[in-house]
């Protein structure tokens, strides 16, 4: 059962909201606004710390208002998350002759949204919305690896993988921007100088290879990792159809 409504009639003077704050009146909270306002105190809190009351509080309402529009906060919570994938990269989605820079292409927008929300990409990163923005991504990364001649099965196995692994980088990366700035300083600093000052009498391997090593946040890193998974994605994609093709000249011709 939904909970009650707790805004004014229309035409009724908006009541005080807490000192110095004006309820809204009704009609003026949408399911838009509650929205916006839950970018915002996620941004400021994190998903795991919003609450209604917190978020009733941004938009001057009472909380039980917000029932009108979700029943809960999770799934709100999924809401925001799919209208965040929508603002970032909705739309933008277009099938080309190359399978592998289609993939390259949904790669690269999902990690440019997680980076650009950086103080939840965690929480974004594990959820299943089940709502329209990751429909129309599964629906167009299963059409890439189907084009790069996978068969049904490993398609959808693939498209797990390849997911899980996109996102898991890229929250890594985001994960340090919200770090603060002489921790985040430090971890990178390390790779820099800390692995070249260690005794190559112990380390020798990372005492001659040092100046090679990268940094959580470069982003050569995701690119390579990308890069590898399509290779592999062509590899396997070519043993099936090489054993395909094997096994349709291995059997006998109808009329036998």
């Amino acid at each position: 059962m939904s909970a009650p409504n707790a805004e004014e009639p229309s035409g009724a003077p908006a009541k005080t909201a807490g000192p110095g704050r004006r309820r809204l009146p009704r009609d003026t909270l949408s399911r838009q606004v509650i929205l916006e306002a839950a970018e915002r105190v996620a941004a400021r809190d994190g998903l795991d710390a919003f609450t209604f009351q917190s978020l009733a509080k941004e938009v001057n309402a009472h909380p039980t208002s917000l029932y009108r529009h979700f029943r809960d906060k999770d799934q709100l919570v999924l809401e925001l998350i799919d209208d965040l994938r929508a603002r970032s990269y909705g739309g933008r989605l277009e099938a080309t002759d190359s399978w592998r820079e289609d993939l390259r292409t949904l790669a690269r927008y999902v990690h440019e949204h997680l980076m650009r929300y950086p103080q939840f990409a965690v929480q974004m990163a594990a959820r299943t919305t089940r709502r329209p923005t990751e429909f129309a991504n599964v629906e167009f990364a299963l059409d890439a690896l189907l084009r790069a001649g996978l068969d049904e099965e490993d398609a959808a196995m693939y498209l797990r993988v390849f997911g899980n692994v996109v996102r898991s980088l890229a929250s890594m990366e985001a994960g340090m921007l919200v770090l603060d700035p002489e921790t985040r300083d430090g971890d990178t600093l390390a790779w820099q100088l800390e692995y070249r000052r260690l005794p190559a009498e112990k380390y020798p391997r990372i005492a001659a290879m040092s100046g090679e090593l990268r940094d959580i946040g470069d982003p050569r890193v995701f690119d390579t990792a990308v890069d590898l998974f399509l290779d592999a994605i062509e590899a396997r994609a070519a043993q099936a159809r090489k054993a395909r093709a094997a096994k349709e000249e291995a059997a006998p011709d109808e009329g036998e």
